[in-house]
């Protein structure tokens, strides 16, 4: 994956064009969101730390339907790199088809995360294990929520003949890699509150 910029060059008015910075605001946010959730690990592993039993009674996690959400987020940064691959080559049809198939994969994520809230039987307030679980997961959720915004916006604008391009796929990439920051963040949580809560 590659950056897309535009060159340094002048117009016929002889004004000099500058890099496109878009892909570089994208990543001094998402560095602060990056920040805001090693807060919440921290904040988590020190709980874990500081209680004899981790998870409290009663609020044990089940480990096969994330599982399965975890396999389906992180193909979905295989599926949606494809995409990118696709819009290199001009093909906005293949671009189209494979956004369109990580939409679905994160959808089907979202909704595999609301079921797994419903089978629980512990909520927010319950302790500070099931506390941190939900607004871990839960603004993990939120991000997953946006990026399948930015993806649909995507499938949208793609609708216009020569909204994107080999040469004009900005938005594109900006939305593949705020969806390959959730796939990255979504596998320290998994491995923190899933699989070593486990041990």
């Amino acid at each position: 994956m590659t950056i897309a910029t535009t060159p340094k060059e002048h117009d016929s008015a002889g004004h000099e064009e500058h890099p496109d910075l878009r892909v570089w605001g994208l990543l001094t946010f998402l560095a602060s969101e990056s920040l805001m959730f090693g807060g919440f690990f921290a904040t988590y592993l020190f709980f874990r730390g500081m209680t004899d039993a981790w998870p409290p009674e009663g609020t044990e996690v089940e480990l096969f339907l994330p599982t399965i959400n975890t396999i389906i987020l992180v193909s979905s940064s295989f599926v949606i790199h494809f995409g990118d691959v696709a819009i290199k080559k001009n093909d906005v049809k293949g671009m189209q088809f494979w956004y369109a198939i990580t939409a679905i994969m994160g959808a089907i994520f979202l909704l595999g995360q609301a079921y797994e809230y419903s089978t629980l039987g512990y909520g927010l307030t319950t302790n500070v294990f099931a506390n941190c679980f939900y607004i871990m997961t839960g603004f993990h959720g939120l991000h997953v929520f946006v990026g399948l915004l930015l993806i649909l916006g995507v499938l949208w604008r793609s609708r216009r003949p020569g909204t994107y391009s080999a040469t004009n796929h900005t938005f594109i990439e900006m939305a593949e890699i705020y969806w390959h920051f959730v796939d990255i963040i979504w596998i320290v949580l998994f491995t923190l509150v899933y699989i070593l809560t486990l041990f």
